[in-house]
């Protein structure tokens, strides 16, 4: 990694970086700092795929996200730009509200990934695709299915309804927009505010796919406040009833948990089953 950077590494200190990477503030000689995430044994081109997907959201010049320095395979690390952490201001809110909408209005021509390259620690797919229904029933609930069976997580009365939502995806009311490139994962964790109070985002799962999609994982888990919504709203407005929509975009995210991470996940898929299944 030193070698790729070319530079010396002064000190290595541990710090967060979410379930699945070791997370490191390394110190350069020149006493400039970076972030290094590494991990023992990721799946096959996940820090490669991390790093193009960082490049791509850094490219629609709209959110803030640290420039890649260096990534490796063997051993596999990613090398980021350091933020500097600091807090919100009033306005924080709304200018990453409004930013989001900037990158989910830069059209992409197909839903997935141009390189077809799987994301996250269970490896979902992204093949491309012309329907956002058919990429979220065959690269999201389908394939989630698959694995929480393969290791019994839900019962299979459970993951027949989960089927049976994905055969009818077309029958909830998601406008078939055309798809926008997203984060991916961007739930508060994967949202960095500076010292400037200015938003950045990290530890992407970048595809192209429905912009409802990732307003609901913003909604799921809290930490994005009404006005950063209602900025959004304002400067990309949502189709009607988006709202309530959004729990159908969490089901995908809600099982990938609840094989993560088990039980204290299963209520919330059921939640969700029940009011559509």
């Amino acid at each position: 990694m030193e070698k790729e950077l070319c530079a010396r590494f002064l000190t290595l200190r541990s710090v967060g970086g979410g379930d699945f990477a070791a997370a490191y503030c390394a110190t350069l000689e020149n006493g400039s700092r970076l972030f290094v995430k590494t991990h023992h044994n990721p799946p096959p081109g996940f820090f490669v795929t991390e790093s193009t997907g960082l490049t791509w959201l850094r490219q629609s010049q709209t959110v803030n996200i640290p420039r890649v320095m260096a990534v490796g395979e063997s051993p596999a690390y990613l090398a980021l730009q350091w933020v500097e952490q600091g807090s919100a201001n009033r306005d924080t809110e709304r200018q990453f509200g409004r930013q989001l909408a900037e990158l989910h209005a830069v059209r992409q021509a197909k839903f997935g990934r141009v390189d077809e390259a799987t994301t996250g620690s269970l490896s979902v797919p992204n093949s491309q695709l012309d329907s956002w229904s058919e990429f979220y029933a065959t690269q999201r609930l389908l394939p989630l299915v698959k694995i929480a069976a393969q290791r019994q997580t839900l019962p299979a009365g459970q993951l027949k309804k989960i089927e049976k939502i994905a055969e009818q995806l077309g029958s909830f009311g998601v406008p078939e927009e055309p798809p926008s490139l997203l984060h991916g994962d961007l739930w508060a964790g994967n949202r960095i505010v500076d010292i400037d109070a200015n938003s950045w985002v990290i530890d992407p799962a970048a595809h192209c796919g429905h912009r409802e999609f990732e307003l609901g994982m913003m909604a799921l888990f809290g930490g994005f406040e009404e006005d950063c919504f209602m900025a959004y709203h304002e400067h990309y407005p949502l189709a009607a009833g988006w709202q309530q929509r959004l729990q159908l975009h969490q089901l995908a995210p809600l099982l990938v948990h609840a094989i993560k991470f088990g039980s204290g996940y299963f209520a919330a898929v059921h939640k969700v089953l029940n009011y559509y299944a």
